[in-house]
């Protein structure tokens, strides 16, 4: 069989496939019931999210551990128990929704969030993969300030990590009420076996998913230490009315300030220095030493979590150029030639950052990083 057969072949049976599930979804409505387990009876804690149809978001979320129950649904609309059939014609303004019942002490709101990246496409502003519409589109629905805070952060991480060639589509919303769909999408994966199979293979889920997750276990949420109004890169207007000019052509356009030229270099007193975009941390007095090379040069960063590394080839030069990982400053440079007890060189612009001394740290909501900054430390690296 030739390849362009095959092909027309494997395009007319998923076709079949998802018009098959098409009709079993449209089924005739019938009221939902949920046999309510003595765990799910004492459950502390609900989230709800939207990732597209809610039997392949159910399946993937009912298999986290700590999960009790998860519930198939709507949320969002503006009429009062919706059916299924109202919901997909786009009359009510639902999402298709799931509750996930879920004990706090087994898993964390931050696990079902990273959970629930994994099981979509969240830069799919027009649906989720052959399902299209508003129905479907990618939602949290946030029950207090803490999941709005974890989830926004999530969102922020996400970004940075550039873990997708397109923005985050996910919106972030105050959940509202939750309706239940009928019985018969409950637990559809395993009461319909057969069917749900067929639907998701032709759906292209789980090849987006391999293709973008396979062998990722990262955890996608902001440093406990990142300010917590720092959840988006500000615009160039922005950066411009909040920056002095040299500060921004070091930052945004990669520039360097001229050798000697800023008070940094030869600073020695107690603190830490911060991203002077973001106020992300960067580097500790502790770990400050005189290069003599007319640049503040630091042994290494004060987290790793709060810089990334990449190939530099400008000026005929090659080498490793220093952002920080959430505003994407341009920093400077690492070389391999400097002190005990790691033999580099971080070679840092002043314009680049933001001095906070030890003094003030607690007050500017840099308290978690005193313990890596002391006034003996500071001394000794002055010396």
């Amino acid at each position: 069989m030739n390849r362009q057969h095959s092909t027309l072949v494997l395009a007319v049976v998923a076709a079949i496939a998802i018009a098959a599930v098409t009709i079993v979804r449209g089924q005739a409505d019938a009221p939902a019931t949920h046999s309510t387990s003595q765990d799910a009876a004492a459950v502390s804690a609900v989230a709800y999210f939207a990732g597209g149809c809610f039997w392949c978001v159910e399946v993937d979320l009912e298999k986290v551990d700590g999960v009790i129950e998860v519930i198939s649904g709507f949320m969002g609309g503006h009429v009062t128990d919706p059916t299924y059939q109202q919901v997909v014609r786009g009359d009510t303004g639902h999402r298709e929704v799931v509750e996930v019942r879920y004990d706090p002490a087994r898993v964390e709101y931050q696990a079902l969030l990273d959970a629930f990246w994994r099981l979509h496409d969240p830069t799919d502003a027009g649906g989720s993969f052959v399902d299209r519409g508003f129905v479907y589109s990618s939602a949290i629905y946030v029950v207090d300030d803490e999941q709005r805070r974890l989830a926004e952060g999530s969102v922020a991480a996400l970004e940075a990590a550039q873990k997708f060639d397109a923005p985050i589509a996910t919106v972030i919303e105050d959940a509202g009420p939750f309706y239940a769909a009928e019985a018969y999408h409950q637990n559809y994966a395993a009461n319909n076996s057969l069917r749900y199979r067929t639907y998701r293979a032709a759906s292209g889920r789980d090849r987006f998913i391999a293709a973008h997750w396979d062998g990722d276990r990262t955890v996608y949420q902001l440093p406990e230490h990142l300010p917590s109004w720092f959840a988006q890169h500000p615009g160039d207007e922005a950066l411009r009315a909040q920056l002095d000019d040299l500060a921004y052509r070091v930052t945004q356009r990669s520039a360097t300030e001229r050798a000697f030229s800023h008070p940094y270099d030869a600073l020695y007193e107690p603190g830490i220095y911060v991203d002077v975009v973001s106020g992300e941390p960067l580097f500790s007095s502790a770990d400050k030493f005189d290069s003599r090379t007319g640049w503040p040069s630091f042994t290494r960063p004060i987290d790793e979590r709060y810089v990334t590394l990449y190939d530099d080839s400008s000026f005929f030069m090659n080498r490793t150029g220093i952002r920080s990982r959430y505003a994407h400053s341009h920093l400077g440079h690492v070389f391999e030639d400097g002190p005990a007890p790691t033999g580099q060189r971080w070679c840092i612009n002043g314009a680049a950052l933001r001095f906070v001394p030890l003094a003030e740290m607690e007050a500017q909501g840099y308290g978690g990083w005193v313990s890596a900054v002391t006034p003996e430390a500071a001394d000794e690296a002055a010396r």
